[in-house]
């Protein structure tokens, strides 16, 4: 097996310029790493000052090394790490690792990142780094780090590369429950990016499960086709991403584009290929352990057995906040429970199966938990009992996860309700054998949701994007090269050339046109200023509703002309109903993200909006739906009809194949409401902001 990273990561040989018998540096921990971890390949200290370092031969500079090496691991300052660099590429190394993070004091013009960066280019280097702290292949037994580690036995099925130092060392060296096949710190990513690393890593034949510690993509193109080959290989990817971004400042023309910031749209990336998003260290590391774990997990909800009322209370109320479902268990399972149980208690999950206790107690809690994992509707279990003294765990649980599986084929966990330690022995041995023990309640109720949305995400049948009539395409693509936002007459006909319902409407100028216009239209009508200055015409007092005569025509008209100017837009009216909105930002990363929510004058207070990567069909947009917390306003909510929210997925498809279509040419599309109803969905306000117009603002707000 052959990878482009071959030279950088299972390097033939290595040579660490700056090794030094100096304990805690950087020069001393690579040399220790690498011969602790058994390096096979050939491996040379450089340093004048020693004839050798820890057992190895030192040379006093690579030109005297008996031969070239591939990878030159720099343990030196950034006063030195220049000329360094430049001996390196004279020697013929093809890749190098670069731990320090390229800063000096009083930096010329041209500063140093800068010329490492454009002599690394030009000699064709991979590069590791810089500013990061090297990486382990635990497979190949390349521990090249500068930094004390725990032992890393082989084999490992967890991979895990973090653009933070501190994001990896504080997953790797601090459980012993986790084998590693490859840890990378890729620091500054001068020519080598998190991208390429994670291809690496699904390439490797034993991993399991990657973690990724994401603070930005330098090449979106590549971390979506690593994506996708992971979906490929049905390998799951557990990520923490830090640096959300609020562009609501400079996006000031659309609710959408304002809600839709940069990091909105990783959650579409995420949720278009199943990369299981966690909030914290403690469930990334928990998750990575769960999904480590070798056996598959079942349909339906999870099961779990207790020996305390109180942390079932606490487990059921936790569960619910994360939408975690737990099983619906069979009668014949239920009388199975009734026959072990003792009186009193109720055969029902979650089990809280302490009853008398004493010596019957173990049996019960086995049986009953193999009871409920053998139950068709069960996908795992977990049995949530608290460590024993000194964090340590009863040899007794660990049989409970034991019957639960043979029972089953299914996964079983024990858990603690709060943290424990992962260096009790039983416990890193449990965990290596396939039954993990987790720590805290919150950690392992967000795994097994993590565990749960990827099985769903496998089992996801084809969802195909609507199709589109393209006669109108050149028509629009020329309109939306000029450098003005769409008028909303305009938006709505481009909506309704693309298949989503909007509201008809003309402009009018004057008393006359504007009572002629609700003539062609017909009672009732809408009135509101088309000056193309106002975008959110809500907020100006510039909309009538539900105008019923020309008398009131000619009264809006004249109350909105005499503030906002002559142009007026009359369109049709429509009764009201659950408001939503949908919306499009095209992210200068993965292209267009599509959004939909809660909608009306209240959209950007409420953050109940739901985001994903366009295109997609009618299934991806109605699991958006179901998604939204204003879910049962469309089901007939207090006597309101049933909404047809078949329709509505067609709309939200169908924006994201015009968003698509269009991606070149459209920043941002607001929709706002969309009003469901029993007949369908309709648009009735739409804002159309071509790039050039963009463009044209944020110019306009940077002179200003």
């Amino acid at each position: 097996m052959n990878h482009p990273l071959d030279p950088l990561l299972r390097p033939k040989s290595i040579a660490v310029v700056g090794a030094t018998q100096r304990q805690h540096t950087v020069g001393n921990h690579v040399i220790d790493n690498l011969t602790k971890g058994k390096y096979p390949g050939c491996l040379y200290a450089v340093n004048p000052a020693y004839k050798d370092v820890l057992g190895i031969t030192c040379y006093a500079s690579l030109a005297d090394l008996p031969e070239p090496v591939e990878h030159v691991i720099f343990a030196v300052s950034d006063e030195r790490i220049e000329a360094a660099l430049d001996d390196a590429i004279a020697h013929g190394a093809k890749s190098i690792t670069i731990m320090s993070s390229l800063t000096l004091a009083n930096d010329s013009d041209s500063p140093l990142k800068t010329r490492i960066l454009k002599k690394v280019n030009a000699a064709n280097l991979l590069v590791c780094g810089a500013n990061c702290m090297g990486f382990y292949n635990v497979r190949d037994r390349v521990l090249a780090s500068g930094f004390d580690t725990r032992a890393h036995e082989s084999p490992g099925n967890i991979a895990l590369i973090s653009q933070s130092g501190s994001g990896m060392s504080g997953i790797v060296d601090c459980d012993e429950r986790m084998r590693f096949n490859l840890v990378v710190t890729t620091g500054q990513e001068l020519t080598i990016s998190l991208e390429d690393y994670l291809d690496f890593a699904l390439d490797l034949p034993d991993t399991k499960v990657i973690g990724l510690f994401l603070e930005t993509s330098r090449k979106p193109e590549a971390l979506l086709r690593a994506f996708a080959k992971a979906n490929a290989k049905k390998i799951p990817i557990v990520a923490i991403k830090v640096g959300k971004t609020d562009l609501s400042k400079e996006l000031t023309f659309s609710h959408s584009g304002a809600m839709a910031g940069s990091d909105k749209a990783f959650d579409a990336v995420f949720d278009r290929y199943g990369v299981q998003r966690v909030n914290d260290m403690d469930q990334l590391a928990t998750a990575l352990i769960m999904f480590a774990q070798p056996h598959p997990v079942g349909p339906g909800g999870f099961v779990s057995i207790h020996d305390s009322g109180g942390e079932r209370q606490l487990t059921i109320d936790l569960a619910e906040r994360i939408g975690l479902p737990f099983a619906a268990l069979s009668n014949a399972t239920v009388k199975k429970l009734e026959k072990a149980l003792d009186p009193g208690l109720e055969p029902i999950n979650p089990l809280d199966a302490w009853g008398a206790g004493g010596d019957r107690s173990g049996q019960i809690m086995r049986s009953c938990f193999a009871a409920m994992m053998a139950d068709p509707g069960t996908s795992f279990g977990a049995v949530i009992h608290d460590r024993a003294p000194y964090s340590k765990i009863y040899p007794d649980y660990c049989e409970y996860l034991h019957a639960g599986h043979a029972a089953s084929g299914k996964p079983a966990f024990l858990v603690a309700a709060r943290q424990g330690t992962g260096s009790d022995p039983l416990v890193v041995q449990s965990t290596e054998n396939g039954f993990p023990v987790l720590d805290g309640l919150r950690q392992f109720l967000r795994g097994a949701k993590c565990l749960m949305n990827w099985r769903d995400h496998l089992r996801r049948a084809d969802d195909p994007v609507p199709e589109i009539d393209g006669s109108a395409l050149s028509r629009w693509r020329e309109r939306l090269d000029r450098d003005a936002p769409l008028s909303e007459a305009e938006a709505c006909a481009m909506l309704r050339d693309s298949g989503i319902p909007a509201v008809e409407s003309h402009v009018a100028s004057d008393v006359e046109s504007t009572v002629k216009a609700a003539h062609a239209l017909g009672y009732p009508v809408v009135l509101k200023t088309a000056n193309p200055n106002i975008s959110h015409k809500t907020e100006h007092n510039a909309v009538h509703l539900n105008l019923n005569s020309d008398e009131d025509v000619k009264w809006a008209y004249r109350d909105v002309s005499q503030h906002l100017g002559p142009l007026v837009l009359v369109a049709q009216y429509v009764p009201a109903g659950p408001e939503l909105i949908l919306g499009m930002h095209n992210d200068a990363q993965f292209g267009p993200v599509i959004m939909i929510g809660a909608g009306g004058i209240t959209a950007e207070l409420d953050t109940d909006a739901v985001f994903a990567l366009a295109p997609f069909g009618s299934a991806h947009a109605k699991r958006m739906i179901e998604r939204l917390r204003i879910r049962p306003l469309l089901d007939g909510y207090r006597g309101s009809g049933v909404m047809n929210v078949d329709a509505l997925c067609d709309a939200v498809a169908r924006l994201s194949v015009m968003s698509h279509m269009y991606a070149d040419k459209i920043e941002n599309i607001d929709i706002n409401p969309v009003i469901a109803s029993a007949d369908g969905c309709i648009a009735v306000d739409a804002l159309v902001i071509p790039k050039s117009a963009a463009m044209v603002a944020t110019h306009q707000r940077k002179a200003g």
